[in-house]
């Protein structure tokens, strides 16, 4: 008899578990790598059932949609067809595939996944830009603020602004003033309103209109004040998080003078926009688009048994990341089976993605930092919170040292050497340099510990 085709498929977020269900239903035996406890992802974050959430649902958009993923998800690792690793952090995929994970809370573990193909549905992670005060005790990010809420049932303080621009800050908003703390401000640099200026985005997905509406209604009931066409310019405190100072934003995006306020606050959740986690496909040579990956129709990558969906492939939400799972899901147990898939089977899921790609397309257009942000940071202002590297370094390296891109930046400043290797710090430093964004290609995409690696080259050796 022979076995059926395997497939890792790493992260279990919206993504990863369509993909995983709809590969699984089809006769592929699926492992399942998840860096979390729990399956879900960020959107679907579950508390840890020590502690007892009685409602966990009231935390969630779409409850009803995790319900289905979680049965199906359950029914698969009943029957055998998925097996499900959590607390497996993925450093390396080889060609091949291998894929290398650390495992445990301890994470000094190595362990070895081989398999016929995988799918990337590694997510994405917050952009924050940098202005003074920003490092102070008591600023989180807002997806941060979002995860505390949702995995630990606990609020980042009791007073929180919202601030940045972007999608993510109504659900943070929301979720915190429902929650019971006070938001004394949702502070958002762009112009929602501009999206119906935008006709054809509101036709690819009318219910997105609905739901903002529906936000909205949320706000209004919690008596959040909702600033739009503002921006954070300082954070206040002396151990920790006392006020913000906003201040409205002209139709270029600059400063408006004299519209400055000062907010106390304890809690600021800061966030502008996301971009896509892409250290595993650029570690198998997968092209990127900018900063996404590369997929076609399928959502297979230039690299053949390496499929990649979800916010991987570009930012789009939930609803889009589970259209992709789905349509990889069903390439991969096609092509793994011999078979040439038809695009009629997965019809809807095209539909859908082709309209959310559309929206979210004109909310990036319309949700971007406000113009000239990188000017009003400071020197002393540090860029790169891990090596402490101030806004005036970074500038030195491009306008006295004659640095022309963020590799050489990063030698001569050491911005982006630190833990988050520049997740954290590239786009602002790129965004005070003037240098493209690029990705860096690197061999491994978390630290690893050395015995593991010497493990590794033991077992090469035999």
């Amino acid at each position: 008899m022979t076995e059926r085709p395997h497939l890792a498929v790493i992260g279990a977020g919206p993504a990863g578990l369509a993909a995983s269900l709809a590969a699984a239903a089809r006769g592929v035996r699926v492992t399942l790598i998840d860096a979390a406890a729990e399956a879900g992802g960020q959107f679907y974050r579950q508390p840890a059932a020590a502690l007892g959430a009685r409602r966990p649902e009231a935390l969630h958009h779409q409850w009803r949609t995790w319900e289905r993923l979680r049965t199906g998800l359950d029914r698969h690792l009943a029957d055998g067809r998925i097996q499900r690793l959590t607390d497996h952090h993925v450093w390396c995929v080889e060609r091949g595939f291998a894929v290398h994970a650390l495992a445990g809370p301890a994470q000094d573990d190595g362990v070895v996944v081989r398999a016929d193909a995988v799918l990337l549905a590694t997510g994405g992670y917050e952009t924050v830009l940098p202005f003074p005060g920003w490092t102070l005790p008591g600023i989180v990010t807002a997806g941060g603020a979002q995860a505390m809420l949702k995995g630990g049932l606990v609020l980042p303080g009791r007073t929180a602004v919202v601030a940045g621009t972007g999608p993510l800050l109504l659900p943070v908003a929301t979720g915190l003033a429902a929650a019971g703390a006070r938001v004394a401000a949702l502070v958002e640099s762009a112009a929602p309103g501009a999206l119906l200026r935008l006709p054809s985005a509101l036709a690819a997905q009318p219910d997105k209109l609905a739901e903002g509406a529906w936000y909205t209604a949320r706000l209004l009931r919690h008596r959040v004040r909702a600033l739009v066409r503002h921006t954070v310019v300082e954070a206040h405190g002396a151990d920790r998080l006392e006020a913000v100072t906003v201040a409205g934003l002209d139709a270029d995006g600059r400063i408006r003078p004299g519209s400055e306020r000062r907010i106390p606050c304890d809690t600021l959740a800061v966030g502008h926009g996301m971009l896509p986690h892409t250290d595993l496909a650029e570690s198998l040579g997968c092209t990127l688009d900018g900063t996404d990956v590369r997929v076609d129709d399928e959502q297979r990558t230039d690299v053949p048994g390496v499929w990649a969906a979800g916010e991987t492939t570009g930012i789009g939400g939930a609803a889009l990341a589970l259209a992709e799972g789905h349509i990889a899901g069903r390439s991969i147990a096609a092509r793994l089976h011999g078979t040439a898939p038809d695009p009629r089977a997965w019809a809807s899921a095209n539909r859908a993605r082709t309209r959310l790609r559309t929206f979210f397309a004109a909310v990036d257009s319309v949700c971007a930092p406000p113009a000239g942000w990188a000017e009003r940071v400071p020197d002393d202002t540090v860029v790169c919170r891990c090596e402490e590297v101030t806004a005036g370094e970074v500038r030195t390296a491009t306008g006295e040292l004659g640095a022309g891109d963020l590799r050489t930046v990063k030698l001569l400043t050491r911005a982006g050497m630190g833990w988050c290797q520049g997740r954290m710090c590239g786009p602002a430093v790129a965004g005070i340099t003037g240098c493209p964004l690029t990705p860096a290609r690197r061999p491994l995409a978390r630290p690893v510990p050395l015995g593991v690696l010497a493990g590794l080259s033991e077992k090469h050796l035999e």
